[in-house]
């Protein structure tokens, strides 16, 4: 069965309007989201990316072109309908250290309660549920302020789901998290668009994350716009290449990082007995100027470096062969 898309956009311009004139960030613009689909957009720095998030949830106005929210233009949602429709999580830290868990994700019901903001049977069982569902319940009845960042950002997740939102939108959510809390951050948000059927668009510096836990990229830059696809898709069509314009930085096909751009002074010829031997033998090589060949352009007057363990290296140069214990060992010589 086909998806229905939560979010539209035809041919969208973002930028900022004052007395005076227009700025325009981005313009002719079209993608959409999915429900069920966990979505990343990456950029450089100044490339657009926070523009482009307020517009989506009507923080500002678009400057032309056509935004549709399920299938109605965005600009006609009331603010009422928009918090039950859009659910929102910044990166700011959270400045409700005197509220327990339970009661800063109960805000989150506040478009579903009415003007008195009563909580009934069906409001406590949603929030216990999101409770659950981001792994916090634990923690209901502790304050915010004695949680880790990590713990915070579950806690605010939370609370954009008790909105009931088909759409979420974070911005840089893994900000100012330490790795374990970044994966399971990511790993969250994908399960959450699975399991509740929920368009999950985020903004990240994450990349390697992003590739890993992402079903669709969104890459924007200021040379090339928008670009948007499949995960896979965008990697093995070399979209990554476009992402930063700096000669000095690469994308690692391989293995899914940006890396420096390799500028060896000498050229040495590796082999290693696995691929995880080789990599970090050509990661600590690079590092100290060199540029590395594979075995088939192997000669006598090039050195060669056989790791054969991380135990077991031997460097040959001009026949001669000489066997290090450890990389440390080798580095500590003039390879």
């Amino acid at each position: 069965m086909e998806k229905k898309a939560v979010i539209t956009a035809t041919d969208l311009c973002i930028g900022y309007r004052t007395h005076k004139e227009e700025k325009v960030i981005h313009q002719h613009l079209s993608f959409q989201l999915y429900p069920g689909e966990l979505t990343s957009l990456l950029g450089a720095n100044g490339a657009g990316k926070s523009t482009l998030l307020r517009t989506l949830s009507a923080s500002q106005p678009s400057l032309s072109g056509a935004l549709q929210l399920l299938d109605r233009p965005l600009h006609q949602y009331s603010e009422k309908e928009r918090s039950r429709t859009i659910g929102v999580v910044l990166t700011d830290r959270t400045q409700a250290g005197g509220l327990t868990v339970y009661e800063l994700v109960a805000l989150g019901r506040q478009p579903h309660t009415g003007f008195f903001g009563r909580l009934h049977s069906k409001d406590h069982a949603v929030i216990r549920q999101a409770l659950e569902a981001v792994g916090i319940a634990h923690k209901a009845q502790s304050y915010t302020a004695e949680l880790s960042d990590g713990e915070r950002q579950k806690v605010m997740i939370a609370k954009a789901l008790v909105q009931e939102c088909p759409l979420i939108i974070l911005d840089e959510p893994t900000a100012f998290l330490d790795v374990v809390s970044r994966i399971e951050i990511m790993t969250l948000l994908h399960n959450l668009a699975v399991e509740q059927h929920k368009a999950i668009l985020l903004s990240t510096h994450d990349i390697e994350q992003a590739l890993v836990l992402s079903d669709k990229l969104w890459l924007l830059s200021k040379e090339k716009g928008l670009q948007c696809g499949v995960t896979e898709d965008m990697i093995l069509n070399h979209r990554m290449d476009t992402l930063f314009s700096h000669s000095d930085i690469q994308f690692d096909y391989d293995h899914g990082v940006y890396y420096p751009t390799v500028k060896g002074k000498q050229k040495i010829v590796v082999e290693a007995a696995n691929n995880t031997l080789l990599h970090w033998t050509i990661n600590a090589l690079n590092r100290h100027g060199y540029t590395c060949l594979p075995a088939e352009e192997k000669t006598s007057s090039l050195p060669h470096l056989q790791t054969v363990s991380p135990h077991q290296l031997v460097l040959t140069k001009k026949g001669e062969a000489q066997t290090y214990s450890s990389f440390a060992a080798l580095l500590s010589q003039s390879v």
